[in-house]
């Protein structure tokens, strides 16, 4: 019997009179290995995580570290050693996706993640992580977890990527896409869908567009600034429109993508004559880049400033051509990415933009 008494114990939080924690039963006895601090692994003593309460925000190609600390009060005479785990909250109820786990100098990290990412440790109880390349697939929501014996604490770290949401839709037309078919264009253009979030954020600097697509969460969603009949009817208030959650399979719309800032480098090719898709492939290979895609362009458009009143062909055998600086002759008076749409590739009509990566 005196065997199940601590296991009672344990599973009796509500008793009056014990000093309980967390549901757990901390003992005030000394533990032996505690340097006589009267510091017993449970004596009382409270974790504490620390995180940021703001976004934190980089871009791809450059490192960034998300901050973690923890303490305990009132503070340990001597440390002693606890398990940390960092991992990332996914979209629509998935399980969460391990990151890296450590305890004192080991550590072991998971996934695409495996040889990016390691414990900053500049200072005593410092857990902060970094995370080196990030990639499209990196924003989002990440945990920091610390376990001290049988209490652990966490706290939230938000990562996002300075980037551009951009409509899509594929040379087949409007409404072509289902949702796995939206991933892909979106990967195809070196971009990734976009979260609810991302289209808010660039509904609030003016993105305007009728045309309903697919987010990240399987939902289908358009942003509006200037209401009008075709596009919800003049009596409801600009925001971002929402059809809810569709089936991914058999429903079919746009998508809005989400592309990160560039390192490399956008250019319109200066060439003696105009060309024809092959050729404007091959134009910008000879150069010693690749012919550019729809998310590489509208990431330089706007985060270099290119402002560039030729059409040219891009990867998906699109014509357009970005205007930071609208004038006459330019299309309309807001800047923006220009579409021709999708050309007969084989019409020798326009010129080319090339992407060179450093």
């Amino acid at each position: 019997m005196g065997l199940l008494l601590p296991v009672l114990v344990l599973l009796l939080p509500g008793v009056s009179g014990l000093p309980f924690y967390n549901g757990f039963y901390y003992s005030n006895g000394r533990n032996p290995s505690n340097n006589g601090h009267g510091e017993g692994l449970f004596s009382g003593v409270k974790l504490v995580v620390e995180t940021p309460e703001e976004t934190l925000f980089t871009y791809r190609g450059a490192s960034v570290t998300l901050p973690c600390r923890y303490r305990h009060e009132p503070a340990l005479a001597s440390p002693r050693p606890v398990r940390v785990k960092w991992w990332k909250q996914l979209e629509n109820g998935a399980p969460e996706q391990d990151v890296l786990v450590a305890i004192g100098p080991k550590h072991r990290s998971f996934g695409d993640y495996r040889g990016r990412v390691h414990l900053r440790r500049d200072e005593e109880r410092d857990v902060s992580l970094e995370i080196r390349d990030p990639r499209l697939e990196d924003y989002g929501r990440y945990r920091c977890e610390v376990i001290d014996g049988l209490e652990d604490q966490s706290g939230l770290v938000e990562l996002e990527l300075r980037g551009v949401v951009f409509p899509y839709q594929p040379p087949r037309g409007r409404y072509r896409l289902n949702f796995h078919e939206a991933q892909q264009a979106c990967e195809e253009q070196d971009a990734v869908v976009a979260s609810f979030e991302q289209l808010f954020r660039a509904w609030e600097e003016g993105l305007d567009w009728c045309n309903a697509g697919w987010l990240q969460d399987a939902s289908v969603q358009y942003p509006i600034t200037l209401p009008r009949q075709p596009c919800g009817g003049l009596g409801l208030a600009p925001g971002v429109r929402s059809y809810g959650p569709r089936h991914r399979r058999l429903h079919r719309y746009d998508v809005f993508c989400f592309a990160a800032a560039l390192r490399g480098q956008v250019y319109y090719l200066e060439h003696p004559e105009k060309l024809t898709l092959a050729e404007a492939t091959e134009a910008c290979r000879e150069d010693g880049a690749q012919i550019a895609k729809v998310g590489q362009l509208f990431a330089a458009w706007k985060f270099r400033g290119l402002d560039r009143c030729d059409a040219g062909w891009l990867a998906d055998g699109s014509v357009r051509y970005p205007v930071a600086h609208p004038r006459p002759h330019c299309g309309p008076p807001e800047a923006g990415v220009r579409s021709f749409g999708f050309p007969d590739p084989h019409a020798a009509s326009y010129g080319v933009y090339c992407y060179r990566p450093r």
